[in-house]
């Protein structure tokens, strides 16, 4: 891959990682429970996962997925059913103010925000979709394709690195300016629709 076309798709990434999406509500439903500290573990559970999908469309199970009917259907109700449990599990979540917080009985371990993370893009196949759709039009098939895909996740990964911290830390400054469980049992509610909202989408989402 050369630089002009890396650059091109260093941009392209920035895009793909600002646009609003299960990742993104992930990262701020973590920041608004547990803080940037802890919180940020989510995000790197959703890098992980990024880079799941890249290595899966690398390999190419990708396609095979993408063309296999019961495959992407096995998958696809596997993200809408995760996300479904996300927005229950995020509706349902205590109203408790930050000052409290560290007070909770059973607070996420760092394992856990991590695998959330991971499964949020994982179990994904409209991301599979997509890098099958966009990561060919940056690749040079008369070069060795292994690095190309190294480079191609390693920029995937660092972008939403930045883009899902600053999510995470936005959701977390959000979370100190809540004084009420009435205030927080909104925000809450707010974010367990969104991921429903998401699981809904998905679940209308097609093969091209």
């Amino acid at each position: 891959m050369d630089l002009s076309t890396w650059l091109a798709f260093f941009v392209a990434s920035w895009a793909i990682s600002i646009s609003p999406g299960a990742g993104a509500v992930a990262a701020m439903t973590s920041g608004l429970n547990h803080g940037f500290a802890r919180g940020y573990f989510m995000t790197l559970g959703l890098v992980v996962g990024i880079v799941t999908q890249v290595l899966v469309v690398g390999l190419g199970l990708g396609a095979l997925i993408a063309a296999s009917s019961l495959a992407f259907a096995v998958i696809k109700w596997m993200g809408v059913a995760y996300l479904l449990w996300l927005g229950l599990k995020q509706w349902r979540a205590p109203a408790t103010p930050l000052a409290g917080y560290s007070h909770e009985a059973a607070p996420a371990s760092r394992r856990a925000l991590l695998l959330r993370g991971w499964m949020v893009n994982a179990v994904n196949p409209k991301g599979t979709v997509f890098l099958l759709a966009v990561v060919p039009q940056f690749l040079d098939l008369a070069q060795p394709l292994a690095p190309q895909y190294l480079v191609i996740g390693t920029t995937l990964a660092f972008t939403d690195l930045v883009v899902m911290a600053a999510y995470t830390v936005l959701a977390a400054r959000i979370l100190r300016l809540l004084k009420t469980p009435a205030q927080i049992r909104v925000l809450n509610r707010v974010f367990g629709s969104l991921f429903v909202a998401l699981a809904a989408l998905l679940a209308t989402f097609k093969r091209a």
